[in-house]
């Protein structure tokens, strides 16, 4: 019965600290959604470039990883819950310049650059305070929880997004956007107690450079955890045919609404497998079957070869991201367990800006290799690249958890 109430996430909400942390998080993610359809809107207005207003949305993304590699170190130098409130604040002044009226294109796309650099450290501090808030089985729900809301308030906010932004002024919606990060701000710091740094004043690096390459050490000397970055990584990739929506849907002879059905088919999935995944999977056996899981989640995309019709091609996306998200999840929260503490935040920033980074190309090169062999062939490809990689992944990841079951398997 203990078992059944740790795994509940009622059993998660009933913990202050998470709240404030869930709160915070799906308020930023929801102006975020909101302000990226805000600023599609306010650049193509202004130029009426399709390329730079596709600058422009990347800016909203690319510069994560910079701040990825170099400030997620901040989080383990200084307490995690300042620095959460501190890139919130500097978010919500950067964005909040930009919905000033008339500011001059290159100015606008360094402060969007900047709210994206931000997010890493807020990310970082996040991901490694969870655990502390949330201790044992509690840790996979609360991911879960964060994975549902995530992914809801992606499809509420590119959808609520265009409704708002076609009802107001754009720069009013920069503005909302600018508010959610000081509330964001508000929760975290009334919300969430305070603790000390990690790392002891011996265990710091003395460069942002040095806690990076400090890092990627840590990560690299440890069979398990470069199995885990894989395995994230992977999942990362599996998802490009997000970003071949359009054409996709266009190959096998839908429309507009198509698209649309198409693209919340991932995210509908997601919510469903963190939900299955995190309630009715045990704590001892998500680790155990991780590897296996990871060869599972290539396998819907290989249907694409047959070019499915539009309800086929939305189940395989919703089965596909479902599974996807399975392995996210457990893949992160078996990578942060088996992170000292100290180091926590700065190798989930590599690791995450490892993720951003596949998320944002893979699209690009697919798109590339798809007007060339068609999309559907090319998400098909996709697939057996996955398969390609993640068989030897899922014997790297047994060798590793018989290796050291004390780390992986506890």
């Amino acid at each position: 019965m203990g078992d059944s109430k740790r795994t509940t996430f009622r059993s998660a909400f009933a913990v202050r600290e998470f709240r404030a942390l869930w709160a915070a998080e799906a308020f930023s993610q929801a102006g975020d959604q909101l302000a990226r359809v805000a600023l599609a809107v306010l650049v193509y207005q202004r130029t009426q470039s399709a390329a730079l207003t596709g600058l422009t949305y990347a800016l909203t993304l690319a510069p994560a990883f910079l701040g990825g590699v170099f400030l997620s170190g901040l989080a383990d130098r200084f307490p995690r819950r300042e620095i959460m409130v501190l890139a919130d604040v500097l978010r919500a002044v950067l964005i909040g310049l930009v919905a000033v009226p008339g500011v001059p294109f290159g100015v606008l796309c360094v402060l969007v650059a900047g709210v994206s650099f931000f997010q890493a450290p807020f990310k970082a501090a996040q991901l490694a305070l969870l655990p502390a808030v949330l201790p044992g089985d509690l840790y996979v729900v609360g991911m879960g929880i964060r994975s549902i809301t995530m992914q809801s308030a992606q499809m509420i906010g590119f959808a609520g997004g265009g409704v708002l932004v076609s009802a107001i002024d754009p720069h009013v919606a920069l503005g909302l956007d600018a508010a959610t990060f000081l509330l964001s701000a508000v929760f975290v710091r009334s919300g969430v107690r305070s603790r000390p740094a990690t790392a002891s004043p011996a265990e710091r690096k003395p460069s942002f450079g040095s806690s990076a390459v400090a890092g990627a050490k840590l990560i690299w000397r440890s069979p398990g955890l470069r199995t885990l970055v894989l395995v994230g990584w992977l999942s990362a990739f599996l998802i490009v045919y997000e970003g071949l929506a359009a054409p996709y849907t266009a190959e096998i002879g839908g429309g507009a609404v198509a698209i649309g059905l198409i693209l919340a088919a991932d995210p509908l999935g997601s919510v469903v497998g963190a939900m299955l995944f995190s309630r009715f999977v045990s704590e001892a056996r998500r680790p155990r079957i991780l590897g296996a899981l990871t060869v599972v989640s290539c396998l819907p995309l290989l249907v694409c070869f047959l070019k499915p019709g539009l309800v086929a091609s939305i189940a395989v996306f919703a089965v596909a991201g479902a599974l996807g998200t399975a392995v996210m999840m457990q893949s992160t929260a078996s990578f942060t367990r088996g992170v000292p503490d100290h180091s926590r935040a700065q190798a989930l920033g590599l690791s995450q800006s490892g993720v951003a980074t596949i998320q944002g190309l893979s699209p690009l090169f697919a798109g590339v290799l798809a007007d060339r062999i068609g999309t559907a062939q090319t998400v098909g490809i996709v697939g057996l690249v996955g398969l390609v990689v993640a068989v030897p992944a899922a014997v790297a990841w047994k060798r590793a958890t018989a290796a050291r079951p004390d780390v992986w398997l506890a």
